[in-house]
């Protein structure tokens, strides 16, 4: 039985809504608890068809006063809630409803699939849904009271028929961490976890080429990385290589032969990784041109562009959304994969702009087909087509659609080169890390280590270039977070140029054993990586002034520094670590006594 201490969510009330708002008494919502577990039916007693808003599985009040800590996750992977259940509130920038344009329900705050409650350090309460084949699943807050709820997308049920819905686990306990373990195996036994041999490394054009990127560019690093930091094994090409969003397969007016280059980087001894969006094109591109019932449509028969009801797309938009439930489409990707695979020889593959797959609105070619089901057809076909032997990351993608999808998921938004930027990643980052290893490979996003000049903003609005003005502790911060997170190691900065002192900061990044920092609490200032041998202690200081840091130790032990090697002697019971500058970090590793 279900702990009589979380029996709110037991003896809630249930119902659903039709497409009118009203409440329908003939379709009823079966509810079967296994544990702490629960599975449910949706059934249509009556005798007439049913238009489905949503399946209300969970309505009452809180037993948690406003001021409970609140984490939820977004439906988006750029989108991440927290604050308290009176006040919830964004972490990052980029908010379901205000970016990309999700609905929302008047007087509650939304979140989707998953919420961690903290009453106090020691007492949580983690509720979400288990898995996500058809129905995406939102947790409400308001004042006093909730709503867990599964979208029904104004779907029709039949008379007589029954539908399986998504499941979902509640659990509570005093172990922050112990809790998300629970809850990602059961995710895991519904979406079992694609295997990979471990988190790849290499290099990203993006963050120091961006659009403008030339083969040119690939070559130069390419030569750098063999010469100097042969560990980085891919190099991956991104955004601009292409003629058009869209046209995967043809290459830009600054790339001359994609499968050449591929095979070039393969023959110089690593592997070509390469950017692509499956789901959306521009409207110039051949896709679109020669293909445009592909695409979802309007109410009249037409491509719907993005921007028309969500966010029409950062470059080249208004971008136009592939129809994942559309034969042909399918076959499309699973050409454009196929090609990369067999042809270019590439097996990793960077998949962005994945939420215009998985958007709400828009008519399909399977009209009946759920945007979570769309997307996973969508996504089957992707890899068939890159196969069994491929990496497949996840960006910019739909959160629980992905489960079970991709081998690796980017768990923040995009670095740049602002301390704000580096710290909020961090917090992003750091409340994912229960899922790398047990969902996917985390990507915590590049690894940089060098000012770049970047687009500045004075306060009066103008907007200049400039240098950016990393300081060297931020730095150490950022890299000390690439070591926490325990994910792939990717570098952003131009390998050709880069300093010997960063390289050696790479290399050292690249010995850790790519397992997670396991934290001490929500305020992420001590993580503990346990490694067969060693433990890593990965302290931070998120302040704005100097701050001493005192960690109780696991063991007695020797302790030394992660980068430098410098030895901090033998400790016993804790480390005290005296005016950490702001915004800065250490990793120590704590070798046990013999």
């Amino acid at each position: 039985m279900i702990s009589t201490r979380i029996d709110f969510i037991k003896n809630a009330s249930s119902f659903v809504r039709e497409a009118d708002g009203n409440i329908n008494e003939h379709v009823r919502i079966v509810t079967e608890w296994s544990g702490n577990s629960a599975s449910f039916q949706l059934v249509n007693e009556g005798s007439n068809p049913i238009a489905v808003k949503e399946m209300i599985l969970f309505k009452g009040e809180w037993p948690y006063a406003a001021e409970t800590k609140f984490y939820g996750e977004g439906y988006s992977m750029l989108s991440q809630y927290g604050g308290t259940i009176g006040q919830p509130g964004l972490i990052g920038k980029f908010d379901d409803r205000k970016h990309y344009k999700l609905p929302a329900t008047e007087g509650f705050f939304t979140a989707y699939n998953f919420v961690l409650l903290s009453q106090d350090a020691s007492s949580h309460t983690l509720m979400g849904f288990t898995s996500c084949n058809c129905y995406t699943g939102e947790i409400r807050l308001a004042s006093g009271h909730y709503e867990i709820v599964l979208d029904g997308e104004q779907l029709v049920i039949e008379p007589g028929q029954s539908w399986e819905l998504e499941s979902f686990a509640i659990f509570e306990g005093s172990d922050r961490e112990a809790l998300l373990e629970q809850f990602g195996k059961q995710l895991e036994s519904h979406h079992p976890r694609l295997e990979t041999p471990g988190a790849p490394n290499g290099w990203c054009s993006w963050y120091c080429f961006g659009p403008e990127v030339t083969e040119q560019n690939i070559f130069d690093n390419l030569h750098a990385i063999g010469e100097q930091a042969p560990q980085l094994k891919y190099i991956q090409i991104d955004d601009g290589y292409q003629a058009y969003m869209g046209d995967w397969l043809i290459p830009g007016k600054s790339f001359s032969d994609m499968e050449k280059l591929c095979k070039q980087i393969k023959s110089e001894g690593f592997e070509p990784a390469i950017w692509v969006a499956p789901f959306i094109a521009q409207q110039e591109s051949a896709l679109f041109q020669e293909h445009p019932n592909w695409f979802i449509q309007d109410e009249n028969g037409q491509p719907l562009a993005s921007n028309k009801f969500s966010f029409g797309g950062w470059r080249q938009g208004p971008w136009y959304m592939l129809d994942g439930t559309h034969p042909e489409a399918r076959e499309y990707l699973r050409h454009v994969f196929r090609t990369m695979r067999e042809e270019w020889g590439c097996h990793y593959f960077k998949l962005d702009a994945n939420m215009w797959g998985a958007l709400p609105g828009g008519r399909r070619y399977i009209p009946e087909a759920t945007k979570v089901e769309a997307y996973r057809m969508g996504m089957e076909a992707v890899l068939e087509g890159a196969g069994q032997d491929s990496f497949l990351l996840g960006c910019n993608a739909p959160m629980w659609p992905s489960l079970g999808t991709v081998h690796g998921m980017r768990v923040t938004g995009d670095i740049a080169r602002k301390w704000p930027v580096f710290a909020l990643l961090a917090a992003e980052g750091f409340s994912r890390n229960w899922q790398h290893n047990r969902l996917w490979v985390n990507d915590p996003d590049c690894l940089v280590l060098e000012n770049r000049n970047i687009k500045l903003v004075d306060p009066d609005g103008t907007v200049r270039r400039g240098l950016s003005s990393i300081t060297p502790d931020e730095f150490s911060f950022h890299a000390a977070y690439i070591v926490a997170s325990g994910g792939m190691v990717l570098s952003g900065d131009d390998m050709s140029t880069m300093s010997s002192e960063n390289l050696d900061i790479v290399k050292k990044a690249l010995t850790t054993r790519n397992k997670a920092a396991r934290f001490d609490d929500d305020s992420f200032r001590v993580g503990r990586v346990n490694e067969p041998d060693r433990q890593l202690l990965c302290l931070f200081n998120w302040q704005e002034t100097a701050s001493t840091l005192t960690v109780q130790l696991d063991h007695a032990g020797r302790i030394e520094d992660f980068w430098k090697g410098e030895e901090l002697g033998h400790h016993q019971e804790q480390l005290t670590l005296s005016d950490m500058p702001p915004h800065s970090a250490r990793v120590l590793i704590l070798y046990p006594s013999l």
